[in-house]
């Protein structure tokens, strides 16, 4: 299940007031990006595409968070039955299904983070979840970019893991799995993605969480 765009939407919007941040421009820049692609292909249904990109980061509604944003966006959409959207908040930050892979401050309680373990180690991913972890890379809040534009600011903001490149590469071959369906490059079909790729901004940083 997931919800239609409109209310998708206002959930996208709600938990921008909650928490707000470049990382909602960046949702639907996603969801953009999801939806161009999913037109391109003849498996995927556009509109879900687009829904399941504008909400896979929702659970930083609750704060200024790390790697909690996934489990939190999990049981939020849980809660509002919408189980396909719940499943791309957590697959969405793997692109090495391994739990051991993902990046930046493990700030889960060991029993999230063993669910997650758990989780991500048995899920099968299918064209939805692939497409929205590129899409995650391929989307920042200027619009959309090249890959290696985004990985870049990635590493800027969490630094290099052994593991790094490793997540690269099975992004680019994501990228490659979805072009040969298409059978044009993704740098074809997103607009204006030369310009957005070298626009210059300064690097987000959240602002400091006092405890």
């Amino acid at each position: 299940m997931f919800p239609n765009r409109e209310i998708a939407e206002k959930e996208l919007e709600l938990a921008g007031e909650l928490n707000p941040g470049p990382w909602t421009e960046h949702s639907i820049n996603v969801g953009l990006a999801a939806q161009i692609i999913a037109e391109k292909c003849g498996n995927l249904n556009p509109e879900k595409a687009y829904v399941l990109g504008i909400l896979h980061d929702i659970g930083r509604r609750c704060g200024i968070v790390a790697r909690r944003h996934a489990i939190e966006g999990y049981k939020f959409m849980l809660k509002k039955g919408w189980d396909e959207v719940a499943r791309i908040c957590l697959t969405h930050s793997f692109p090495v299904p391994d739990f051991n892979k993902e990046i930046g401050k493990n700030d889960m309680n060991d029993e999230e983070s063993e669910f997650v373990r758990t989780y991500i180690n048995e899920v099968i991913y299918d064209d939805y979840d692939r497409l929205l972890i590129l899409c995650d890379s391929l989307a920042d809040t200027q619009g959309f970019c090249m890959l290696e534009k985004r990985f870049v600011s990635t590493t800027r903001r969490y630094g290099t893991f052994s593991f790094t490149v490793e997540r690269w590469n099975a992004t680019f071959e994501i990228k490659e799995y979805f072009e040969e369906q298409m059978k044009c490059s993704i740098y074809d079909i997103l607009p204006n993605i030369k310009e957005t790729t070298f626009v210059d901004v300064p690097l987000w940083k959240p602002p400091v969480k006092i405890e």
